[in-house]
């Protein structure tokens, strides 16, 4: 992983509790896997703790560890570093992509209770009038109670989410089309057509990972059909959702959004969503940041410990199941 990785996310704690149970190679950690001191600390590594910025672990770095039997990986996706050659010699992996998903569910639920009750629209104002106004004259369309809400995609985000909405007086609808309509009710969720959770949802949260079959899933046609005053929440990837079909809603008023991730990554200066009080645009500061962290180091020191005492991985990356993981 790169050198600020592993200063974020393994604290001291963490690393004496890795000793713990393994030979641990010396720091530091190791970010090119093609220098002379990776080479020669590959040759008899079994296990490999991977985390943000790590290379991509092809032929050539296999060949150079041939003992190498486990990438255990800090973090969420295995997409960037975990390659067919991996997979192809049998190497099992794991991910903390669940211990990952806890901060975004957490911070998806705020933002739909903060969104509901219209806080970030009625603090400007009242910021700008200094006055309250009559309460009593609030607009039916403020407030959580029995609302719709719609989750796209039954993720291991979305599946947390559903979990937390739980003690509130929500409807909660779900698109996936890999989970039964079974399956659905029994997450607390109606299942419902991919049309149909964009035009029920007051508040709708997208969770589908980007892949080649999800790249612009967020049309034009859905967020145009979707109710006067909703909002868009957006925690997966900016690709998702159609970035132009998405500006144009939010800037004619029709649809508010919070945006924890565009497309790009950091919009151009100019972009006119900057400037549309309508919408939230935050760094991608969802996932596990500052102590967050520490969870992910947990995660990662428990399935070195599993895999040392021969328990096999707690969280394990399947390769069949690549095609619905992010």
């Amino acid at each position: 992983m790169s050198p600020q990785a592993a200063a974020a996310v393994f604290t001291p704690r963490s690393m004496a509790a890795l000793t713990e149970v393994c030979e641990l190679a010396p720091l530091p950690v190791l970010d090119d896997l093609t220098a002379a001191r990776a080479k020669e600390v590959l040759a008899d590594v079994e296990v490999l703790v991977t985390g943000w910025g790590c290379p991509p672990l092809d032929a050539d770095v296999l060949a150079a560890a041939p003992a190498l039997k486990a990438v255990v990986h800090s973090a969420g996706s295995v997409r960037g570093h975990v390659t067919d050659a991996c997979w192809e010699r049998g190497i099992a992996v794991s991910s903390a992509a669940a211990a990952n998903a806890l901060p975004v569910a957490e911070y998806t639920l705020a933002m739909i209770l903060l969104h509901g009750k219209h806080v970030l629209e009625r603090a400007r104002d009242f910021r700008r009038e200094r006055e309250r106004g009559d309460w009593l004259l609030t607009s039916h369309e403020v407030g959580n109670y029995r609302r719709t809400v719609g989750i796209l995609s039954a993720s291991l985000i979305g599946r947390r989410v559903i979990e937390l909405l739980r003690p509130f007086d929500f409807e909660v609808l779900l698109h996936d089309p890999y989970v039964s309509d079974e399956e659905a009710k029994e997450l607390g969720a109606e299942p419902v057509t991919l049309p149909e959770l964009f035009t029920r949802s007051d508040l709708l949260s997208v969770h589908t990972p980007l892949l080649p079959t999800t790249t612009g899933l967020v049309s034009r046609e859905l967020l145009s059909s979707m109710r006067p005053g909703a909002t868009l929440i957006n925690t997966a990837r900016g690709a998702v959702v159609d970035q132009d079909a998405l500006t144009d809603v939010v800037r004619a008023g029709r649809v508010r959004a919070v945006l924890d991730v565009t497309d790009p990554e950091v919009l151009p200066a100019d972009h006119p969503l900057w400037n549309c009080p309508n919408a939230l645009i935050t760094p991608h500061l969802a996932g596990s940041q500052g102590a967050e962290w520490q969870r992910l180091a947990d995660t990662a020191v428990g399935e070195v410990t599993r895999w040392a005492a021969g328990d096999g991985f707690a969280h394990p990356v399947r390769r069949e199941r690549l095609a619905f993981l992010a």
